[in-house]
């Protein structure tokens, strides 16, 4: 599943001239399903996939609020305390969208490689490298600057509080992890069983959802932290193979508008939260029915939004989000933890007033914190996106200079764990070790196939190499 888009590809030749038709009614125009071996990326997926980042980082951008309390410096989330996020969240919630958008490439980049003679286990190793070296940046970098913050002596709280709040964007990492590791596997049962193996993975979220609520066992629902987004991932496999778009505009909008008024029922006189970010934690059924609802209503601006992508501006703006995107992923709530912690020392260095959260002056104050998030988010991508291609020294001298056999599942394995180290222990120094030594053992078997520094490419390299340009074409 490849949610954050590979290299660009070199368009050949000049495009063909579109029939008179065509120009007379541009509107009509669906998008074509993707098809093994084809080289053009879809537009429109790349600018959704922007658009759901965005909205990301304004949100997690909003939940910052930092205040001086009688005991000291305050890092909460802001959201917690407005009477109106719950309902914000029915448009703000875009994680379903993301998971369709990365089953669709997932799909596309899959049978693009095995068109070209790619195996499932070069599909892998491909895609966790690609993760893993951002996230091992991540750790390095945050693990150190909070442990100086700690020998600075930074209260233990404030700084366990920063390292809790960065390391809330991982369960994403891990799960994504997870879903790439699987998505040969879920293609093939895909193509053999669709309908089966839709209905398989339905009546396990419902089951696990059910257990949960009858035995009031919180701990039971994380196993639908796999089953839930393996769900919304096959459902753009659906969008992949292009039975959406050949479906009449007005039967997706029956569709949408039934999945709408179904999630409402579910959440208001359901055993479902209408907060849909609380039912992010731990992911219920409410968020494969959201999936749907975006699903349908994707499909119908999917043409319009493709053709102003298409234009320079935006084609430019949107290659950058696809080229940075894990990168601004990890890296933009640790801007705004830094950016807090500026605040935090302007008041205790020259009287910076810090409104509370959701007060009137806090709202008035946002546009300024968006653009100063923004500005220092982008400083950071900036030093850190060389890691996500492999352009940089450490992550990538890691696994060239780790001469171990590791098996591709201990490689997957080892990365899904070292992020969770990360996200369920933190960032002190300890488990911020452990997280880079699993991280480490991930990236080895992932590059297992690639050359030394100075060899010949490989048959196999060279299919990755290719597999990659060709993502969800």
């Amino acid at each position: 599943m490849t949610l954050f888009a590979e290299r660009p590809t070199e368009q050949v030749g000049p495009r063909a001239p579109r029939s008179p038709q065509a120009r007379r009614s541009p509107a009509r125009r669906s998008p074509q399903p993707a098809q093994p071996g084809r080289s053009r990326r879809d537009a429109g997926i790349d600018a959704a996939r922007a658009a759901c980042l965005v909205v990301v980082f304004v949100l997690h951008a909003m939940m910052v609020g930092v205040t001086v309390g009688p005991d000291g410096p305050v890092l909460e989330n802001a959201m917690e305390q407005w009477d109106g996020f719950a309902a914000a969240t029915w448009i703000v919630q875009v994680m379903p969208l993301f998971f369709v958008i990365g089953g669709y490439a997932g799909w596309t980049a899959w049978q693009s490689m095995r068109a070209r003679g790619g195996t499932a286990a070069e599909f892998v190793r491909a895609r966790v490298e690609r993760l893993v070296r951002p996230a091992i940046a991540l750790v390095v970098a945050v693990g150190a600057a909070l442990g100086l913050l700690a020998l600075a002596g930074v209260p233990a709280e404030v700084v366990a509080t920063a390292g809790f709040r960065i390391g809330q964007p991982l369960w994403f990492l891990a799960v994504y992890l997870a879903c790439t590791a699987l998505v040969p596997m879920m293609v093939r049962a895909h193509e053999r069983r669709p309908i089966a193996t839709l209905a398989g993975l339905a009546t396990v979220v419902v089951s696990v959802d059910a257990l949960r609520v009858a035995t009031g066992i919180e701990a039971i629902g994380f196993a639908n932290l796999l089953f839930v987004w393996l769900l919304v991932q096959q459902l753009g496999f659906v969008l992949a193979q292009g039975h959406v778009d050949r479906m009449p505009r007005r039967a997706r909008l029956l569709v949408a508008g039934a999945a709408l008024a179904l999630l409402f029922a579910i959440t208001h006189g359901g055993p479902y939260t209408p907060d849909l970010f609380q039912n992010l934690n731990p992911p219920t059924a409410a968020l494969v029915v959201l999936g749907v609802v975006q699903l349908m209503l994707f499909s119908l601006v999917r043409a319009r939004l493709r053709r102003w992508a298409e234009r320079p501006r935006p084609a430019a703006l949107v290659a950058r989000f696809g080229e940075w995107g894990m990168t601004l992923y990890l890296w933009h709530l640790p801007a705004f933890v830094a950016l807090a912690a500026a605040l935090l020392v302007a008041h205790q260095a020259f009287g910076l007033e810090l409104p509370d959260p959701v007060s009137p002056e806090w709202w008035a104050s946002r546009p300024a914190w968006l653009v100063g998030a923004a500005v220092v988010t982008a400083m950071l991508v900036r030093v850190f996106a060389r890691y996500e291609r492999g352009s940089g020294t450490g992550p990538r001298a890691v696994g060239v200079r780790l001469r171990v056999r590791v098996p591709l599942g201990v490689a997957v394995v080892a990365g899904i764990v070292g992020v969770g180290v990360a996200l369920v222990i933190g960032f002190a120094p300890l488990p911020a070790l452990l997280s880079v030594a699993l991280l480490a053992v991930a990236l080895a078997g992932a590059r297992r196939a690639v050359p030394a520094v100075g060899a010949q490419p490989t048959r196999n390299s060279a299919i990755v190499s290719a597999s990659e340009r060709g993502s969800h074409r």
